[in-house]
C-alpha cells in the first residue's frame, strides 16, 4: 500500500528554498542591547498609559512560541504541530503556495463550503475540482475519491461545514484520509467547539496527511485578533514556517491571545449559552410558517429554507437585522444563514420575523404562493 511522503507533494523550489532570515531567528535570547533589526529605540509614538506589557517598537516573537506551549495542552498535540497564522486564512494560502505549481496542480472542494478556498486557488492559478456534497450535507466518498487526480494536492473539507452548519460523518472523512496517500487532507473545524464529535487533532500522529484548522475567532470571540490555528505534522509545519513573513503575528494578538488562554472556563461558558440560544432559535423558527426547514446545526449558525428569502433578507435589512442570504449556493437554494446571538439580538430577529409573516408579504413573489 503507497505511503504518504510530503516531500513528494511540496513543490520542488519549496524544498530547496532558503527562508527569510529575520533578527529574531539569529538571536533569541530576550535580554541584551538590541541593535540588530533597525527598531526605533525610543519606543511607540503612542500617547499615555497602555494596557499592553508589550514593547511596540520591537518585533514581536516570529514563532509564538508562548502560545503555542499553552496552547498544545489544551488541544493535545506538541507544541512543534502548531502553526499560527493571520486567521485560518493565512495557512490556507500558505498550504496552496507549498505544494500546488500553478497552472499545473489542483485542489478539490466539496461545495457548499467555505469559499476561501476557492478564492485561494484563484489567485494562485491552480484549478478546481468540485465534488458536490448529497442533498443531506454529507460526503459522497467515493465519488471523492475518484475524482482525485494525479495533480491534486489538496481535499478540502468543513466540518462542521460552512453555510449547512453540520458535521461530515467522522468514517467518511476517514475514508477520504485513508484514501487519498498523495494529497494533503485539510479539516477545517472553526466551528468545531459547537459540536459533539471530537477534533480531529487526536488523528495527526496516525495520518502524516492530516491537516486541521482552527481558529480563534468563533468560540473564542476574538474575530477581531485575526489568529488562526493548524495542526499539522511537525514535517510540515516546518515548511509553513519557513514560507510565512518573518513576523506574521502582532505582539497585541500575541499577548491578548495569551490572556485568554487562562480563561478557557470562560470560553466553555459562552460555548453553552451559544448552544441553549442556537436550540431556542431553532424551535421557534420552526414554528413559523414560512419557514420550510430549519436544518441540523453542529456550529454556531443555523441554515434556514424560507418560502421567499429575498423579501424575508430584504425586510430584515430595512429593519438593521443582517443575516447572510446563501440562496444563490448550491444546494442552499432558498436559505438563509443565521448566526446564533445573544438572548436580546435573538428576540428581536424573532420579532422582525414574525411582523414580516404577520404581513402576508412571504406569500407572493412572481407566482411563489405557497399557503
Amino acid at each position: 500500500m503507497p505511503t504518504f511522503q510530503l516531500a513528494d507533494l511540496l513543490r520542488p523550489h519549496i524544498l530547496t528554498l532558503t527562508p527569510y532570515s529575520s533578527a529574531r531567528d539569529e538571536y533569541t535570547g530576550k535580554e541584551g542591547v538590541f541593535l540588530d533589526a533597525n527598531e526605533n529605540p525610543y519606543g511607540p509614538a503612542l500617547q499615555g498609559s497602555s494596557t499592553f506589557s508589550s514593547s511596540f517598537n520591537r518585533y514581536p516573537d516570529p514563532y509564538q512560541a508562548a502560545i503555542k506551549e499553552k496552547l498544545a495542552p489544551i488541544k493535545g498535540v506538541r507544541p512543534t504541530q502548531i502553526f499560527l497564522g493571520n486567521g485560518s486564512d493565512e495557512p490556507i494560502d500558505l498550504l496552496v503556495r507549498a505544494t500546488c505549481r500553478p497552472g499545473t496542480d489542483s485542489i478539490l472542494i466539496v461545495p457548499p463550503t467555505y469559499g476561501m478556498y476557492e478564492v485561494s486557488a484563484a489567485v494562485n492559478d491552480v484549478s478546481l475540482i468540485r465534488v458536490p456534497l448529497t442533498p443531506d450535507f454529507q460526503l459522497d466518498t467515493r465519488t471523492v475519491l475518484d475524482a482525485i487526480e494525479p495533480t491534486t494536492k489538496i481535499i478540502w473539507l468543513c466540518s462542521p461545514n460552512n453555510p449547512s452548519g453540520n458535521q461530515l460523518d467522522s468514517e467518511a472523512i476517514r475514508a477520504v484520509i485513508e484514501g487519498a496517500v498523495h494529497s494533503l487532507v485539510v479539516v477545517d473545524e472553526a466551528y468545531i467547539d459547537f459540536a459533539s464529535d471530537p477534533s480531529w487533532t487526536a488523528q495527526l500522529d496516525r495520518y502524516p496527511n492530516l491537516v486541521v484548522l482552527q481558529t480563534f475567532s468563533k468560540a473564542w470571540g476574538l474575530a477581531a485578533l485575526r489568529l488562526g490555528m493548524c495542526f499539522a505534522s511537525e514535517e510540515l509545519i516546518r515548511v509553513l514556517n519557513k514560507i510565512k513573513p518573518p513576523y506574521n503575528i502582532s505582539a497585541p494578538t500575541q499577548e491578548l491571545a495569551l490572556k485568554a488562554l487562562d480563561h478557557v472556563e470562560r470560553k466553555d461558558e459562552m460555548v453553552q449559552q451559544i448552544l441553549t440560544e442556537r436550540t431556542a432559535l431553532a424551535e421557534h423558527l420552526q414554528g413559523m410558517q414560512m419557514v420550510q426547514q430549519v436544518y441540523p446545526s453542529d456550529a454556531n449558525f443555523l441554515l434556514v429554507r424560507f418560502d421567499n428569502p429575498k423579501e424575508v433578507f430584504n425586510y430584515l435589512i430595512e429593519h438593521q437585522v443582517i443575516v447572510r442570504d446563501r440562496s444563490k449556493v448550491q444546494l442552499c437554494a432558498g436559505c438563509l444563514r443565521i448566526s446564533v446571538g445573544t438572548p436580546t439580538e435573538n428576540s428581536i430577529l424573532l420579532s422582525w420575523l414574525q411582523q414580516f409573516q404577520d404581513s402576508g408579504r412571504w406569500t407572493v413573489d412572481a407566482g411563489l404562493i405557497t399557503h
